[in-house]
């Protein structure tokens, strides 16, 4: 079990050492589902050094027969895995707009991805990854807890 615990701990050092190259600017679409955040994202992402950056989505969703409008927060930390393959994690909050009422969501974003930017020099970023948001408010038919997973696709500049 030391050894296991061990193992943990140095990914984890090893990791917060190796910092990826962030994007200065990137600009797309995340398209995902689940049963939080599901549908389409037009996506902002905006880098701070060569570890950070803050991504905005705004999204146009649809679920249980309701139709509402989305914006999401995150700030995120990028670490290497290997030469343009990232992984990144940071905390977040979303705020659902909808006939029925408002409803705001804290939580973060978990996610994996390539930056084809840094081995071919093509300005493309795709990502996959999960939103686990925790609502602030409970809505009558909606889920105290709730996730989603997406893909991206952002144009780097």
């Amino acid at each position: 079990m030391k050894k296991i615990a061990l193992s943990i701990l140095t990914l984890i050092i090893l990791s917060v050492v190796v910092t990826a190259q962030v994007e200065p600017h990137a600009i797309g679409v995340r398209l995902g589902g689940g049963n939080y955040g599901g549908g389409f994202e037009a996506s902002y992402q905006h880098g701070f050094g060569d570890a950070n950056r803050l991504e905005l989505d705004l999204g146009l969703n649809s679920q249980n027969s309701a139709s509402y409008t989305s914006i999401a927060g995150i700030y995120q930390w990028v670490w290497a895995i290997e030469q343009g393959f990232n992984w990144y994690a940071g905390p977040g909050a979303q705020l659902f707009l909808y006939s029925g009422g408002n409803v705001m969501g804290i939580g973060g974003d978990i996610g994996i991805e390539y930056n084809f930017n840094e081995e071919l020099d093509t300005p493309l970023l795709i990502s996959i990854d999960t939103r686990p948001m925790f609502n602030l408010h409970y809505y009558s038919g909606g889920d105290r807890m709730g996730w989603a997973i997406a893909l991206s696709i952002r144009y780097t500049f």
